[in-house]
Order: structure tokens, then C-alpha cells, then sequence
């Protein structure tokens, strides 16, 4: 990750209270934070002691059940 250039909001008493972000800067975070869940999810579903199944099986359950 880059470094952010973030600026700060502050109160009357100079206590931080917001964060100004560049858009692209603001977007790399969104992205990052999508990895961060999905590396999140991958390591909680290998952790888990549920059944397994093959990718093509679970889309195929997930579609049938939609409609």
C-alpha cells in the first residue's frame, strides 16, 4: 500500500473528528479492504469443519436455490 496523504477534520478543541482522502486514494482502500475480507473469509472457511464441495457443485446449489 501506498502512503496516504490524508488530511484531518478537527473540532473547535482541536480533537480529530473526520479524514479527507484523495479519491484514488479512497478507492485503493475500498480495494484493499475487498482483499482483506476475502482473505478473511478463505481463512474462516478453512477453518471450519464443514463438508467441502468443488466450486462448480456449490454455484450450481447456489443458482438452484435462487430460482
Amino acid at each position: 500500500m501506498k502512503t496516504l496523504t490524508e488530511k484531518f477534520l478537527v473540532d473547535k478543541k482541536g480533537k480529530k473528528v473526520g479524514v479527507v482522502l484523495s479519491f484514488s486514494e479512497y478507492k485503493e482502500l475500498l480495494k484493499e479492504l475487498e482483499e482483506l475480507e476475502s482473505l478473511y473469509a478463505y481463512d474462516k472457511a478453512k477453518a471450519s469443519e464443514d463438508e467441502v464441495i468443488p466450486f462448480e457443485q456449490a454455484i450450481e446449489e447456489i443458482e438452484k436455490n435462487r430460482g
